[in-house]
């Protein structure tokens, strides 16, 4: 099916173009989105009449939308979430967690713009990317943790299963430390002229 671009669309074409898709994409996506039209004659003329409107239009959508980048990019965002002790997370972080996210941090964006490029499921930190524009993106990192202060820990670049070792080896430590106790506890005890049982009292 032959429609004509309304907008810039990633891999397809700019505003204007006039380009073959497939009949599902333009019905399920393009047409109900506003990104395009059919490319009748009709259609053609009539984006004709309102390019330079629409252009108009697109340059203060993408001015808005880089105002927003700037405050997004590159920005992190704690996300507390169950996890087992492995790390592993008792379900996954979704673009609606992150539009949730963003909500609460005064940014309204809708859940179709949040590009997840694989699924959260394990703590740590994690890239998002937030489409505000179809020329313009933001990249955020979700710090993905069971407390505040774990998310600080990871912050400062430790990854869970580092800090999961170093916790094991502290208690490990520990615990030969208290048997070193014991044990010279148990020296001092013992008989300074040798100690132990007198075989001529067997």
């Amino acid at each position: 099916m032959q429609v004509i671009l309304l907008e810039r669309v990633a891999k397809l074409g700019q505003m204007g173009d006039v380009v073959n898709v497939k009949p599902g994409y333009a019905r399920n996506y393009l047409l109900p989105q506003g990104k395009a039209l059919r490319a009748s004659d009709d259609n053609i003329k009539s984006f004709e009449a309102r390019k330079a409107e629409l252009e108009v239009q697109n340059l203060e959508t993408r001015k808005e939308a880089q105002a927003v980048a700037e405050r997004l990019d590159g920005e992190t965002y704690v996300v507390i979430r169950q996890a087992s002790d492995g790390g592993a997370l008792y379900g996954s972080v979704s673009p609606r967690d992150v539009t949730d996210l963003l909500g609460e941090a005064g940014v309204t964006v809708e859940r179709r713009q949040i590009v997840i490029p694989t699924p959260i499921k394990s703590l740590g930190l994690h890239a998002a990317m937030i489409s505000l524009h179809p020329e313009v993106e933001a990249q955020i990192q979700l710090n993905v943790a069971r407390s505040v202060e774990e998310a600080a820990l990871q912050a400062s670049g430790k990854s869970i299963q580092e800090l999961a070792a170093e916790e094991e080896a502290a208690a490990e430590f520990e615990i030969s430390e208290l048997f070193d106790d014991i044990g010279a506890a148990g020296m001092d005890d013992d008989d300074p002229r040798g100690g132990g049982d007198d075989p001529r009292d067997a």
